[in-house]
C-alpha cells in the first residue's frame, strides 16, 4: 500500500512541477489502479507483488468505485456551473464595464439576487454591466455605496472633495476611525473593494462643478444624489436632464428624509419640476448646524440602492413620478405624485428639453 501511495505521490507532485495538464494526471493514475487490479486478477495469491499492495483485489475495487463518484460528482457541478453561466443573456457592456461570464465566487456572492424571480440571472448581468456615479462620500452617499458594490453593479463612481472628520463617523458609515483625514472616496473606494472585490471602483476627489459636471457624468448609466448643497443639487439635476440620464435624488434634515427618481427623458419630472424654487436663506439648516438623526442618512441611502437596482433590473415600480417622504421621529412614511411642469425652467419643451 505504501509503495503505491508513494508512486501516486511522485505522479502529481512530478506532475505539478513540471506543468502537466490535470487530464494527463488523472489518466496515469487511472492506468495505475488498472494494473494494480489485473496484477491482483492474474498473479497467483502469494505472489509479492500482490502481498506488496494489500494481497486483496477488493480493496483497490472499492476505492477506484469512491475515486469515480468523487470525480463524477466534481464533473456534474462544472458542468451546472457552465449552464448558469451560459444560461445569462449575453450583454454588450457599457463603457469599461466588466465584461465576460461571471466568476466562480461571483455566483455565489450573489446567489440571493439569482434566486429572486425580478432580478435573476439576466437581472445581475445588468448590474454587471452597470455603471453608477453617486455624488458624495457623506450620509447618503455612504450606504448607497456600500449596497450598490454589495449588489454587484460592475462600475461605481463616486466624486466627493472632502476628507473624513471625526464629526462624520456618527452617520457616515463607509468611513472609519483610523481613516480620518483620508480623502471620502479613498475611504469609501477601500471599503468598497473590501466588500466586494469583483467591483470596479472609480475615485474623483474633486468637487463637482459646472466645469466638468458634464463630462464626469457622460459616462455612467445612472446618477445618485447624496449631495449636502442645493447649488450642486440643481446642478446635477440640470446635467442630467441635459444628458438624458435618470437621477435618483435623496435629501435628509434632522429626522425627515425624501427620495425620488427624476427622469424627463423616460417621462417623469426632474427635479427643478418638483423643487422650482430654491429655499429662501437659512429656511433650511445644514446637518452641522440642525443636527440629524445617525440612521436617518442610512435609510435613506438604503433607499437610494434600492431603487438604483430596481431600476437597472427593470424590478418592480420605481419612484418615478413619485415623491417619497419618511418622517421617522414618528415612523410615518408617504407617497405623493410628482408630475412634470409645462413651465419648468430646467426640462420643458419650452426650454428645449423632452
Amino acid at each position: 500500500m505504501l509503495l503505491v501511495a508513494g508512486a501516486l505521490a511522485a505522479i502529481w507532485g512530478i506532475g505539478r512541477i513540471m506543468g502537466a495538464p490535470r487530464r494527463g494526471l488523472v489518466a496515469l493514475t487511472l492506468g495505475l489502479w488498472a494494473a494494480l487490479m489485473l496484477g491482483h486478477l492474474l498473479l497467483p495469491a502469494d505472489h509479492v507483488l500482490r502481498r506488496a499492495t494489500g494481497g486483496d483485489a477488493r480493496v483497490w475495487l472499492v476505492l477506484g468505485a469512491v475515486a469515480v463518484l468523487v470525480l463524477g460528482y466534481r464533473a456534474g457541478l462544472a458542468a451546472l456551473r457552465r449552464r448558469a453561466v451560459r444560461g445569462v443573456p449575453q450583454q454588450q457592456p457599457v463603457a469599461a464595464a466588466p465584461a465576460g461570464p461571471f466568476q466562480p465566487g461571483e455566483l455565489d456572492r450573489y446567489a440571493r439576487h439569482i434566486l429572486l424571480h425580478d432580478i435573476g440571472g439576466p437581472g445581475q448581468r445588468r448590474l454587471k454591466s452597470a455603471r453608477v456615479l453617486v455624488v458624495g462620500a457623506g450620509g447618503l452617499g455612504s450606504p448607497a455605496l456600500l449596497y450598490l458594490a454589495a449588489s454587484g453593479v460592475g462600475v461605481i463612481g463616486v466624486i466627493d472633495p472632502d476628507r473624513v472628520e471625526l464629526s462624520n463617523l456618527q452617520r457616515q458609515i463607509i468611513h472609519a476611525d483610523d481613516r480620518i483625514g483620508m480623502a471620502k472616496v479613498a475611504s469609501a473606494a477601500q471599503a468598497m473593494r473590501a466588500l466586494n472585490p469583483f467591483v470596479t471602483v472609480i475615485a474623483l476627489q474633486q468637487r463637482l462643478d459646472a466645469t466638468n459636471a458634464a463630462a464626469v457624468m457622460a459616462d455612467y448609466d445612472l446618477i445618485l444624489d447624496g449631495c449636502d448643497n442645493f447649488d450642486t443639487r440643481y446642478l446635477v439635476n440640470r446635467v442630467a436632464v441635459a444628458l438624458g440620464k435618470p437621477l435618483i435624488s435623496a435629501a435628509i434634515a434632522q429626522w425627515e428624509g425624501q427620495i425620488s427618481l427624476y427622469h424627463p427623458a423616460g417621462g417623469g419630472p426632474c427635479f427643478e419640476c418638483v423643487f422650482p424654487q430654491r429655499p429662501a436663506p437659512g429656511m433650511v439648516l445644514a446637518c452641522a448646524e440642525a443636527g440629524v438623526a445617525a440612521p436617518l442618512p442610512g435609510v435613506m441611502g438604503a433607499m437610494m440602492a434600492m431603487e438604483a437596482v430596481k431600476h437597472l433590473t427593470g424590478a418592480g415600480e420605481g419612484l418615478r413620478g413619485r415623491l417619497l417622504i419618511h418622517d421617522a421621529l414618528h415612523a410615518e412614511t408617504r407617497v405623493i405624485t410628482a408630475r412634470r411642469r409645462a413651465d419648468c425652467a430646467c426640462c420643458s419643451a419650452a426650454n428645449g428639453a423632452s
